[in-house]
Formats: structure tokens, C-alpha cells, sequence
């Protein structure tokens, strides 16, 4: 927390503004944290009653999540941070190699930063369990979250932290729907040391891509268990796109209980007919490499891919950030990025003018969802070429 507090024209401390974080995964995390060293009481309310776990789900670690790590004053290393790989590479369907580059990066995992953002949060004002039921905003500029069991927490600022299915979205941004894109991601982790000789020997090291019809997949290396970034011990990541009509989507998207899940299937609940069929499209589509890891894959999950970009990012006192108020495609590898962006941004509206909260936030908005705006239609034609031939928008209900 900052030792630099502020007086209000009001009389208010900078210390004694409280923020209500709505949604305790990264974006709400990236926020509550930078709020915390602004000099704010800061509460994050999470709707699920358990940690939550990726079990490393990669993601390409971007500049921006590293600010936030400066900002929020974690001690770390960029190797502790995640696993280097040194090319990009794309394989043809035969399995030979269409190019090769040099292009340095870091690839780490959703669990390894939301471990590390949760210590540096801490836990007294990390409330789990809490599922928001109603936004009340008051007269003063003064906002009410009201949870499912009735109790209630006001604060001088609401962030919608909530991820893409969003309560707070839904409450106040009624018109705000995503979109589904028209195709998923099938995804995998694979311990490094069950890897198949031809992946080890093919894709081990790099960042390997290949394209085929209605076929998109791209594989890496991840920190593993307990995010661990010592050889041996990691996994590799591959994500497979594949387009999938809305029927199909609704079979997949119901899971080995019977339940439908909606938009995406966790690790261990997709249905067995389900694996099968990644199998036999492996077999149809991709390389020899990607195909063996595809098929080392004990349990394989699903996204549906969608499409999100709020026009307004702010609602008096109650603001959306991250996922909630725009949702990139995973080919930006933007979706992190931005909730950091985000939140770097809010924190220094909140610094520059620590009088008026509804200037701050009035400055902070316009870069923020231009922003959305940007990555959405970015998004957008990348994977709309990958998956359809075209850079026009292929978006079903």
C-alpha cells in the first residue's frame, strides 16, 4: 500500500475509498492488487467456494503482466517465470516443415500467475463463495454489491472482474452478449516426460504451429505441476482449433454428468465419444507430431471461441475490465495482457487525479475500450482466416 495518502476535496483519504472487486480470478486480481497500491481498501469477492486452478493452461507471458508484477512489488525472475522457447516454427500436414524463425518468447501458465497475483493480494480481504446477486448505485456516487446469501458491502467503486460470462455485464450491460465465433479450441496438457519420441524429437523446445482445412493447432512448453519450470517436470500445451456448428456445440459443451457447461468443458469432464473423435480428426488433419501428442492426451478440454467489445467500459461508480467488458480470441494472446493493461491503467487514472474518481475513470476509459474494440477485430480476422479462408466475421447467434 502506498505511504503517499491523498486528501479529497471531500475530506476522504485516498486509504479510505474502498473498492468492491467483483470476480477473484486474474483480471480481478491484476486490479484489486494495483488498487491495494494506490492506497485503497480493496475487497474481492469470488463466486466459487475453491481456489481456482487451470492446472497450467498455457499463456504467452506478455510485457504487461510483468508490470503488474513490478507494480505489486513481487520478487521474481523471468525463469521462474515460465519456460523459453527460441523458435516459431510451422509443419505442414505431412509433417515437413513449411518455416522456420527466430522469435525469443516466454510461454508460462494461467495457475503460475494467479498463485503468484493471490500472494501478493493476500488472503484477509479475498472473500470466496460470494456470488453477486445485485448492483445497487446510490446517491453520492456510493455503489452496493448485494450476494446471493443476502448480505450486502458498499464501497465508491464496483470493478467488474468476472470473466466472460459476467454478472456485472449482465446486470447493467443488458445489451452486451458475446458471440460465438463459429469454432472451438480442443485442448491438452501433457507431462514433458510422457511426451511421444516423435513430439520430443519434432516440436520439443519451439513454438510449433500447423494449418489444415477448418484446422487450426499450435503447441508449446509450460511450467508443470506446482509450477514447476525444471526440465523434465513440465507439460506441453497444444491447443487445437476446429470449427464446430451450434448442435455439435451443444453436445460437446455437455459434459461426461450429463450437464450442460455452456461455453467451455473443464479438464477430466469431457465426454469419452468426445475423445474419440479428437483422435480420429488427429489422424485425418494433423502432422505425425502433433497427432502423437494429441493422442498422449489423457483429458482433453474445450473453449468455444466468442466474440466481445463493450462500447462503454464505465457506468457511473461500477466499471468492467478484462474479460467482462471485451473478450480477444486466443490468437491475440491478448486476453491476460489486457485485464493487466487494464488495471495499470485504472491505477494510474486513480493516482493522477486521487480528488475526482468519475474524472479518473472518465480518463481511464476511452484508451481501454478502443482497446477492446481493437483486439476484437483483430481477433476477428485472424481467426476467421485460419479457420474460414476469410477475413469477414463468421459469428453464429
Amino acid at each position: 500500500m502506498s505511504d503517499n495518502i491523498e486528501t479529497s476535496s471531500s475530506g476522504c483519504t485516498a486509504a479510505s475509498k474502498r473498492a468492491l472487486v467483483i470476480g477473484g480470478s486474474l483480471a480481478g486480481l491484476f486490479a484489486g492488487t494495483l488498487l491495494l497500491r494506490a492506497g485503497w481498501n480493496v475487497d474481492i469477492f469470488e463466486r466459487s467456494p475453491d481456489d481456482l486452478d487451470s492446472r497450467g493452461g498455457g499463456i504467452v507471458l506478455q510485457p504487461e503482466v510483468v508490470e503488474v508484477f513490478r507494480q505489486a512489488g513481487v520478487d521474481f525472475s523471468m525463469h521462474a517465470l515460465g519456460v523459453s522457447s527460441q523458435y516459431r516454427v510451422v509443419f505442414h500436414p505431412d509433417g515437413s516443415i513449411q518455416s522456420r524463425r527466430l522469435a525469443p518468447q516466454t510461454q508460462t501458465s494461467w495457475s503460475l500467475i494467479y498463485s503468484t497475483m493471490r500472494r501478493a493480494f493476500g488472503t484477509q480481504s479475498y472473500h470466496q463463495g460470494r456470488p453477486l446477486a445485485d448492483i445497487r448505485r446510490n446517491p453520492g456516487g456510493r455503489v452496493t454489491a448485494v450476494f446471493d446469501d443476502g448480505s450486502e458491502e458498499t464501497g465508491d467503486l464496483l470493478v467488474g472482474a468476472d470473466g466472460s460470462n459476467s454478472t456485472v455485464r449482465q446486470l447493467l450491460w443488458t445489451d452486451a452478449e458475446p458471440r460465438y465465433a463459429g469454432y472451438l479450441a480442443w485442448r491438452g496438457l501433457v507431462p514433458e516426460d510422457a511426451m511421444p519420441e516423435i513430439t520430443r524429437e519434432t516440436l520439443h523446445g519451439d513454438f510449433a504451429f500447423a494449418n489444415n482445412r477448418e484446422s487450426h493447432i499450435l503447441g508449446y512448453l509450460v511450467p508443470g505441476e506446482r509450477n514447476n519450470t525444471t526440465p523434465g517436470q513440465r507439460f506441453y500445451n497444444w491447443v487445437w482449433y476446429r470449427t464446430v456448428d451450434d448442435v455439435q456445440l451443444r453436445d460437446v459443451m455437455t459434459d461426461v454428468d450429463g450437464r450442460y457447461r455452456g461455453y467451455s468443458i473443464p479438464e477430466g469432464k469431457l465426454a469419452p465419444a468426445w475423445r474419440e473423435h479428437i483422435w480420429r480428426d488427429a489422424d485425418a488433419l494433423l502432422p505425425p507430431a502433433f497427432r502423437a501428442i494429441v493422442r498422449a492426451t489423457a483429458q482433453p478440454f474445450a473453449q468455444a471461441i466468442r466474440d466481445l467489445s463493450v462500447d462503454r467500459m464505465v457506468k457511473g461508480r461500477v466499471i468492467l475490465v478484462g474479460d467482462a467488458a471485451s473478450i480477444p480470441r486466443p490468437h491475440t494472446a491478448a486476453s491476460t495482457s489486457k485485464a493487466a493493461t487494464n488495471a495499470l491503467a485504472l491505477q494510474t487514472a486513480l493516482l493522477r487525479l486521487p480528488d475526482d474518481v468519475d474524472k479518473a475513470l472518465a480518463s481511464w476509459e476511452p484508451q481501454q475500450t478502443a482497446l477492446g474494440r481493437y483486439l476484437r477485430e483483430h481477433g476477428c480476422q485472424v481467426g476467421n482466416h485460419l479457420l474460414f479462408g476469410s477475413a469477414s466475421p463468421k459469428q453464429v447467434g
